[in-house]
């Protein structure tokens, strides 16, 4: 049986942002994708979850919320 790597409560993981502001829980083990950059971690699964909540407040895109402040 293999399990998700993104969902293993006892896994080490990073968390990743974007050029938009998206972030992503990320497995530690795992090359961080091209565009993202980590932003916190490694660490465990609850205390990366925590950050996201923590820092990650506003879930739109960083061009959506430029072209709403221009106008």
């Amino acid at each position: 049986m293999t399990t998700n790597p993104f969902e293993n409560e006892d896994g080490v993981y990073r968390v990743l942002v974007n050029a938009e502001n998206q972030h992503s829980l990320w497995p530690d083990f795992a090359d961080i994708p091209d565009g993202w950059t980590s932003v916190f971690g490694p660490s465990g699964r609850t205390e990366c979850l925590e950050y996201v909540n923590t820092h990650w407040t506003d879930m739109r895109p960083q061009s959506l919320i430029d072209a709403m402040n221009a106008d």
